[in-house]
């Protein structure tokens, strides 16, 4: 008898518990974690648990998930793998914390970034757990790297033989839409593994059942710990829950909001507002004046406004300089189109500034997934042009991504 992958998938999955939230569960925002507390556990009974976290593995009283597991007897928490910036938050981008053992528990953090395939399948055996757990922020943008962790994760736990578990947390900026261009499997980095678009619109767990079902050679044995309470129009701001910033210069819940369009001027020569309060909220370079911001507002988008600004990063591009450019204010969330907007500021930036280049390394297209918005600006295109090139591709996407939506 031949079985299709998403009945083999299936099989992979049946053992997921606790289940999907029903309509009963309403009222406050619980997280996958808090389910998982609440059900004594019983998930992870008799495993050797290790877990992939950062500072925002955290409980609703800010208590990290790693400490609270690690004093309840009915949890065998036996090792912690980091990510990029580190377990316990230690590193700024590009960097980890390495190997060590964490002061507070004792227990064992192994460093997860950048290895992937066989290297980190080899990790995961050489802590002798059994069961993976995967507790972590995302900010909902294709280039956010820990749901790259995610998949290496899955991926490697396939390949040494071990259970996978999930624990949910929701999309900071909704889970309402996939927006922007899907990435091209030739343009695949850790900043975009997979045909993803630029912003997902799904959660955690919601992602590990795509992975799982559409690109991974093998599915993994996953579990997933879903949220009850959360729904797919809710900002941060509903979850009631506190914000930790998942990497240095994701500081608040505005910050993830602008990040999947914003995050594209790391591929220029301008400043994304790296070294000031206002990452991704900031961006300009020496030379620029309030002409882009005119020009910007001019476009009319929808849910945003673009104020003349200055300012002097204290690190990254233009450390120490004052430089001038656009401070984005969003006034109409449910309006807004992020990428949509980093769009339209990139043909801008282009248009009103004779200084504007792209990085050298042509990174823009390793962020959008393809040469076609480097390409296409780069000859005159407007932003409604640039962004109906991905239309096709985009609705793709949106019909496999409903196939792996756990909530309404």
């Amino acid at each position: 008898m031949h079985l299709s992958r998403r009945a083999l998938l299936a099989a992979a999955t049946a053992t997921a518990s606790p289940g999907p939230p029903t309509a009963a569960a309403t009222g406050r925002l619980r997280t996958g974690f808090e389910r998982l507390a609440a059900d004594g556990y019983a998930l992870l009974s008799g495993r050797r648990v290790g877990i992939v976290t950062n500072p925002t593995g955290i409980t609703r009283d800010v208590r990290h998930v790693v400490d609270v597991m690690h004093a309840d007897p009915r949890v065998q928490l036996t090792a912690v793998f980091g990510p990029e910036h580190g377990f316990r938050g230690t590193a700024q981008a590009g960097g980890s914390e390495g190997r060590y053992d964490d002061p507070a528990t004792g227990l064992p953090v192994y460093d997860t970034y950048l290895k992937s395939g066989r290297p980190l399948a080899d990790v995961f055996t050489a802590s002798g757990v059994d069961t993976v757990v995967f507790d972590i922020q995302d900010a909902g943008a294709r280039f956010y790297t820990y749901i790259w962790t995610l998949y290496d994760c899955m991926e490697a736990a396939q390949l040494a033989g071990k259970r996978f578990v999930v624990l949910d947390r929701p999309n900071p900026v909704t889970g309402r839409a996939a927006l922007g261009p899907v990435l091209h499997k030739e343009f695949a980095t850790f900043v975009g593994r997979r045909p993803i678009a630029q912003a997902h619109g799904m959660t955690v767990a919601e992602l590990a059942r795509l992975f799982n079902g559409e690109f991974l050679a093998a599915p993994v044995p996953l579990e997933t710990v879903l949220m009850t309470g959360w729904r797919r129009t809710d900002f941060y701001d509903a979850s009631g829950l506190p914000w930790v910033p998942p990497s240095p210069n994701m500081p608040t819940p505005d910050t993830a909001l602008v990040y999947s369009g914003t995050c594209m001027f790391e591929g220029t020569n301008l400043s994304e507002g790296r070294g000031t309060t206002r990452p991704f909220e900031l961006l300009g370079a020496e030379g620029v004046d309030g002409r882009w911001a005119a020009a910007a507002n001019g476009l009319g988008l929808p849910g945003v406004r673009f104020r003349e600004a200055y300012f002097a990063p204290t690190f990254s591009k233009f450390q120490g300089k004052t430089v001038g450019g656009v401070q984005v204010h969003v006034h109409d969330r449910a309006a807004y189109d992020p990428v949509r907007t980093g769009i339209g500021l990139l043909v801008t930036a282009r248009k009103v500034w004779d200084g504007f280049a792209w990085r050298s390394d042509d990174w823009i297209d390793k962020l959008t997934g393809s040469t076609r918005v480097r390409t296409m600006i780069d000859a005159g295109a407007g932003t409604d042009e640039v962004t109906g090139a991905w239309q096709e591709e985009l609705a793709a996407f949106r019909r496999t991504r409903k196939e792996y939506l756990l909530y309404k």
